[in-house]
């Protein structure tokens, strides 16, 4: 007799006899199982008919799957030949663009817009007011006042930009006249004597002695 199917307990009145537990391990009922308490089939759906629609299922699964790499294979293949066709993403955003701004315009709702638009202008410049607008306008620019504004303007500025010239040449003559005055010319001598006077006459690359440094002492002094 099997130990795991006899009674441990020592006060129980079957101690030492077996159970046994096989009516009632094929009573629980197993998960997933169609049929079962935990998932009934709907009303009106035999067992044979649920297998045939998981079959059914399962097959369709399948497909699905097997369409899924066949796309991700094509998509990889359009790629490569794009690749090699020198259409970046830019290029092909670009021609998407275009394309679909070309879809809008012949689509009905872009044409009646731009029909109804059309109606709209015609009423519009065909209304009183717009006409005696324009035809005042008109008018205005061809009136003797405006002429005389417009060559007004005109004239001043020429006017001005003759005078800017002017003063301008008047500047760089002053400028000139000044440079060979005596008085500048003294007034450059000057800094040019300061100059002498705190580098001395060396040359630029020249180093100015301290007037701290010893003159070098000869080695064989004459007599």
């Amino acid at each position: 007799m099997d130990p795991a199917s006899q009674d441990i307990n020592l006060n129980s009145p079957n101690k030492g006899l077996g159970v046994d537990n096989t009516d009632s391990l094929a009573d629980v009922p197993v998960a997933g199982a169609v049929g079962n308490a935990t998932n009934p089939l709907p009303p009106g759906l035999t067992e044979e008919e649920a297998e045939e629609l998981r079959t059914e299922l399962s097959k369709v699964e399948e497909e699905i799957n097997t369409l899924r790499q066949v796309l991700s294979a094509k998509e990889r293949h359009a790629t490569e030949l794009k690749r090699k066709l020198g259409l970046s993403p830019l290029i092909e955003l670009r021609q998407n663009l275009t394309k679909s701004w070309q879809d809008v315009q012949t689509s009905n709702a872009y044409v009646r817009t731009a029909e109804k638009l059309g109606e709209w202008n015609e009423k519009v410049t065909s209304l009183d007011l717009y006409l005696s607008a324009s035809a005042t306008l008109e008018d205005i620019t061809r009136s003797e006042a405006y002429k005389k504004t417009q060559e007004t303007l005109s004239q001043a500025g020429q006017k001005t930009s003759a005078a800017l010239n002017t003063v301008g040449t008047a500047i760089s003559r002053r400028l000139g006249d000044m440079r060979n005055s005596p008085t500048f010319k003294s007034f450059e001598d000057k800094m040019g004597n300061l100059k002498y006077k705190v580098v001395g006459p060396r040359g630029n690359g020249d180093a100015v002695s301290s007037p701290t440094d010893t003159t070098p002492t000869q080695e064989n002094p004459p007599f």
